[in-house]
Formats: structure tokens, C-alpha cells, sequence
């Protein structure tokens, strides 16, 4: 039963978009912003393995373009014609805070795309290394103010969400830490390990092995309501009302898209992912959960992550490696 997984916002389908845009009529490109093997990849190619099914039987043809904590992508499918045939998997860096942590981007993450559908969030918890003595996030503050900067915590690379997570968690608590960047979400949860770091603010997935075998302790989900895949875990909101933070992915096009065009690319990705199996295994993959919606569900989220995100990286200046 704790595996079902429920929508969090209905479908958007668009009946009379298929009339009217008989979308596609070949194969389509989707930019994924980071490597093969990824959360990202991987949700990439769960939906593509359906995709033919809802979209004339052309196929989804997944493109790689890592770099530059996803911006090389970003740069690259903002550049694209508006027309359906190139699509970017979105991500918080290249298509939200990218100018924020590099005003030198050659593109701005908030103009240069059509939003079309909010695929999936995946929940973040606050882990401890098993040796730390503070139990709690009531204690893990408190240790913090008492002394502050030297408890340390890990993360997967500067303005990445896994640093995004802490540095919001310790702002609203009025405390500070040691930040340590590494470059990727395996390196951050091995150095935690290591004992390396104290703290550290993953996804679930990444963690969840570790935290099973008592190589990492959970302290808190960051996204309210919690997972179901930490049981009896509490959740931030419950010390620091109005937390609520996740890893989210969804589905852009080039700036400009014609109106009945984004309602059937969008129609065709809610399709997909209210599929039980596509819901199943982003559940089994990423510990994800659908989340779909209209375009405009999208946008207002884009801007609502922009807007708790942009003033953290200014204050703290904040800028990618």
C-alpha cells in the first residue's frame, strides 16, 4: 500500500490540440543537461521507453550534453526553433538560478524557455554521520549556534541543490556551518561516511542504501509530507515551518512555442507518467513522485523556485565552481 503512488496534480490533456497540431511528425530531441547514469538520465529514459505509444510512433531520442552544472545544455536548447522538435529535460540550475550562480551565462534561465510540464519531484533528506552526537535537528541547531562554523557539512558542488538545502535549513534556523563541496552526490554522501563531514542534505535516493546499512543516519525530510520510503522520519516543516524542499524535473522548449503546440507535447508527457509502471519505477529508481499539471502549474513553479532560491545565492554569494 505505501508504494502507491497518487498525482498531485491532475493531467493536463488537451483534446483539441491534437486536431490542430499533429505533433510529432518525427522523431524528437530531448537535451538532457547531465550525464549518462544520472537521476536525471534516468528519468530521461523511462520516459522515452513510452513514449512512441501517445506520439505517432516517433520515437523520444535522448541527447547528453553535460557541463557547467547544466548550462551547456541549457545554453544550447535555448537556442533552439520553437517548433516541438527539441525539448530540454529541465533542471533548478541550467533552467532557473544558472545566472544567478554565473552572471557571465550567455542566456537567461528565466526568458529563454516555454514551460510545458512538471514531471516529478524527488524528496531530500538531512542525514548525519552515524558518530554525531546531535540526534536531532533541534540538537544539530543548537550545536550550531553554540559553535559556530565548526560543525561541517558536504554537499554535491557549489549552488547544487544538496547545497541549496542546507544553506536554506541553516538560514531559517539563524545558525551557520562549514561548507564542503565536492562533485557529485556520491562523493558528498561518501565523504559524510568518511566522517569527512558531519551533515549533509542528499536526495533519498542517493542516500537511502547508506542510511539502511547505519553508514548514515536520517535526521529529517526536507520535503513536507515526507517519503514513505523513511518511515516515523520528521519532516523540516515540524521545527522550521514552511520548509518544504525537493529535487525537481520537468519538460521545457525554446522560448516562443505556439500555445496549441505546448498543450499536445504536454498532453502526450502526461500520458506517459500517469502510467502505473512509469509511476513505479520513478518511485523504485528515485524515490519520485508524479507530479504533472498544466503548463502554467509549471511556470508558477519555476517562478516560486526562483524566488526562494535567488535570494539565498545572492546573499550568500554563491557562485558555480
Amino acid at each position: 500500500m505505501h508504494r502507491r503512488i497518487i498525482l498531485a496534480a491532475p493531467l493536463a490533456l488537451a483534446a483539441p490540440a491534437l486536431a490542430q497540431n499533429p505533433w510529432p511528425d518525427r522523431p524528437i530531441r530531448l537535451v538532457v543537461p547531465f550525464g549518462a547514469g544520472g537521476a536525471i538520465d534516468t528519468l530521461s529514459r523511462t520516459v522515452s521507453a513510452r513514449f512512441a505509444e501517445f506520439a505517432n510512433g516517433h520515437a523520444l531520442v535522448v541527447e547528453n550534453r553535460p557541463g557547467a552544472g547544466g548550462t551547456i545544455a541549457g545554453a544550447f536548447a535555448a537556442q533552439q526553433r520553437p517548433d516541438g522538435l527539441t525539448l530540454m529535460m529541465a533542471d533548478i540550475g541550467a533552467n532557473v538560478i544558472g545566472r544567478e550562480l554565473n552572471p557571465s551565462l550567455t542566456y537567461d534561465p528565466m526568458t529563454s524557455f516555454t514551460p510545458i510540464i512538471h514531471l516529478v519531484s524527488l524528496p531530500a533528506v538531512l542525514i548525519a554521520h552515524p558518530g554525531a552526537p546531535q540526534q536531532t535537528m533541534q540538537a544539530i541547531i543548537e550545536a550550531a549556534r553554540a559553535r559556530p562554523e565548526a560543525l561541517i557539512f558536504s554537499s554535491a558542488g557549489n549552488g547544487n541543490g544538496s547545497h541549496l538545502f542546507m544553506e536554506l535549513f541553516l538560514r531559517r534556523a539563524g545558525v551557520r556551518m562549514t561548507h564542503v563541496p565536492y562533485r557529485s552526490g556520491a562523493e558528498m554522501v561518501t565523504a559524510l561516511v568518511r566522517g569527512d563531514a558531519q551533515f549533509g542534505f542528499p536526495t533519498v535516493s542517493s542516500a537511502l542504501a547508506m542510511i539502511r546499512d547505519g553508514r548514515a543516519r536520517a535526521v529529517a525530510v526536507g520535503t513536507a509530507g515526507g517519503t514513505p520510503l523513511l518511515p516515523g522520519i520528521p519532516t523540516v516543516d515540524t521545527v522550521l515551518p514552511g520548509f518544504n524542499t525537493a529535487v525537481w524535473h520537468g519538460v521545457l522548449g525554446p522560448a516562443g512555442m505556439e500555445a496549441g503546440l505546448v498543450a499536445r507535447i504536454n498532453e502526450v508527457f502526461a500520458r506517459i507518467v500517469a502510467l502505473p509502471e512509469v509511476q513505479q519505477r520513478i518511485f523504485d529508481t528515485q524515490a519520485g513522485r508524479v507530479v504533472g499539471g498544466s503548463p502554467a502549474d509549471f511556470a508558477a513553479h519555476i517562478r516560486r523556485e526562483f524566488d526562494t532560491w535567488a535570494p539565498i545565492i545572492r546573499e550568500g554569494n554563491i557562485r558555480a565552481e
